[in-house]
C-alpha cells in the first residue's frame, strides 16, 4: 500500500462502492427539510381538483365575450373556498375571485380590468378568447404521478410540492451517523487553555459541519492521545454509538506518533487503500472496522476540509441514496492568472472569483498555498482544479473550479 499514489477519481469509486444504504423511517413533513425520500412519491390528489380562476374578474361563457360591448347578467358570486352552486347560462356571468373554482357551464373569466359593471349588468370592454385566464383542473399534476423520486434531497420547493400532494408524512433515509474523532497530543478543545507546545483543534468542527451539510449525522469524539489505549477507547465509543461511518483526523501518516492506521489495524480493520494523488491531502486512509467505514482524514486542517468535500460529501450522499453522488462536482471557469505546470498529484488549489468573463467566473489562486492555513481557505470562493502533469496555462485558459459552497 505504501508504493504508487491512487488516483482521486479510482478512491472516490472505491469508497462509493463501498456505501450502503441507511434504513428508511418515516417521519412528519415539517422535520424533513434537508432529508433524502427512501421512496418515489407520488400525489394522493389532483392539483388543482378543479377548474379555477387565474385572475379576479367574472366566469362567462367564451361565446358570450368574443366581441366587445357583450352584454351580461350577474346571477352570482363564487370564491376561493366558497364555490357557485349553480350554472352560468348564456349572457350570464358570476363573479370571481383568484382561486375559485370556475362554476359550471363558464370557461372563460372576464377580467375587471376588461368590464364594467352597472347593478347587475356586466359590459364587456373588451373581447376575451374562451378559456382565458382560466387554470385546468390537474394544470399543476394529477393523481398517483410520481414527482419526487427516490434519492430527492429535501429543500423548500420539494417540501412545499410534497404538502400540495398532501403528504403528512415522508419516507426518508435514516441520517448516517458519522463519528469524527480528531487526534493527538497537541490538540486542545477551543476555550481551554494550550500548553507551550499546543495548539486549538478545528478540523473536527470543519468537519462536522460537512458531515451535516450533505446529510449526515455528525457524533463528535473527545480528542484522543497519541497511546494506543486512548485511540482504543474512541474506536469502541465509535461502535458502541452505532456509527456507520468512523472519520479520524490525523495519526494515519507513518511517524512514530502517527498511530491511529496501527490503532485500527489491531482492531481488526481491513485496509482499502492508503495515500492518494492529491494535493492537499495525500495520507488520506480508507477502510472497514466490520459494518463500519473508515476515512482517515489528514490533520492539516486544509487538507481535512477538502477531502471532506471530495470524499466524505459523496459517501454520505451514497449511503442515502442520491443518484448523483459521485458525480463531477467540478464546472467550467476562467483563470485569473497562468499557473505553472503541475507534477503527479491532482491539484485543489485555494482560489478566488474575481468576476466573469463569457458566461464564465474568472479565478485567481492564493499566492500562499500551505494546507495549514484555514484563513486562505476561509477567503477563497473556489478550488481551481491542476490535473496531474498539466502543463502551464497562460491567463485566461479554460479551467475547471468546484465551489465550496458544496460545504455549506
Amino acid at each position: 500500500m505504501a508504493g504508487a499514489l491512487l488516483p482521486v477519481d479510482e478512491a472516490l469509486a472505491r469508497i462509493l462502492a463501498a456505501a450502503r444504504l441507511t434504513d428508511a423511517e418515516r417521519i412528519p413533513l415539517s422535520t424533513a427539510r434537508g432529508r433524502t425520500l427512501a421512496l418515489p412519491l407520488a400525489a394522493t390528489r389532483t392539483q388543482p381538483p378543479f377548474a379555477t380562476s387565474a385572475m379576479d374578474g367574472y366566469a362567462v361563457r367564451g361565446t358570450d365575450v368574443a366581441r366587445p360591448g357583450a352584454r351580461l347578467r350577474l346571477i352570482g358570486q363564487t370564491a376561493a373556498g366558497h364555490g357557485f352552486s349553480g350554472a352560468v347560462g348564456s349572457g350570464e356571468a358570476v363573479r370571481i375571485f383568484t382561486g375559485a373554482p370556475l362554476p359550471d357551464g363558464a370557461d372563460t373569466i372576464l377580467i375587471q380590468e376588461n368590464a364594467s359593471a352597472d347593478g347587475d349588468e356586466i359590459t364587456a370592454l373588451q373581447a376575451e378568447p374562451r378559456g382565458r385566464f382560466v387554470r385546468a383542473a390537474g394544470l399543476d399534476f394529477r393523481e398517483k404521478q410520481v414527482l419526487l423520486p427516490e434519492g430527492t434531497r429535501l429543500g423548500a420547493r420539494e417540501l412545499g410540492l410534497a404538502a400540495a400532494m398532501n403528504h403528512a408524512t415522508l419516507p426518508v433515509r435514516k441520517k448516517p451517523r458519522v463519528a469524527i474523532l480528531a487526534t493527538g497530543d497537541e490538540l486542545v478543545e477551543p476555550g481551554e487553555m494550550p500548553g507551550r507546545d499546543q495548539i486549538i483543534a478545528s478540523n473536527h468542527f470543519a468537519v462536522a459541519a460537512a458531515v451535516e451539510s450533505a446529510g449526515g449525522q455528525a457524533l463528535l469524539l473527545p480528542i484522543a492521545t497519541d497511546d494506543f489505549a486512548s485511540l482504543e477507547r474512541s474506536i469502541l465509543s465509535a461502535r458502541n454509538a452505532g456509527a456507520d461511518v468512523l472519520l479520524t483526523i490525523g495519526g494515519a501518516s507513518v511517524g512514530d506518533h502517527d498511530l491511529v492506521q496501527s490503532a485500527l489495524a489491531r482492531e481488526g480493520m481491513d485496509l482499502g487503500f492508503w495515500r492518494i494523488a492529491m494535493r492537499p491531502g495525500k495520507p488520506l486512509m480508507f477502510g472497514q472496522l466490520g459494518q463500519m467505514l473508515l476515512i482517515g482524514l489528514p490533520g492539516n486542517p486544509v487538507s481535512s476540509i477538502v477531502c471532506s468535500l471530495i470524499f466524505v460529501q459523496p459517501l454520505i450522499r451514497a449511503m442515502l441514496g442520491d443518484p448523483g453522488a459521485g458525480d463531477d462536482p467540478s464546472r467550467p471557469a476562467i483563470l485569473g492568472a497562468e499557473m505553472k505546470e503541475n507534477d503527479e498529484r491532482l491539484d485543489y488549489v485555494r482560489a478566488r472569483i474575481i468576476g466573469e468573463r463569457d458566461g464564465l467566473p474568472v479565478v485567481v489562486p492564493h499566492s500562499r498555498q500551505d494546507s495549514s492555513m484555514l484563513s486562505t481557505l476561509a477567503a477563497s470562493d473556489c478550488l481551481l482544479i491542476r490535473e496531474r502533469h498539466a502543463p502551464a496555462a497562460a491567463e485566461g485558459a479554460t479551467c475547471r473550479i468546484v465551489l465550496l459552497s458544496r460545504l455549506d
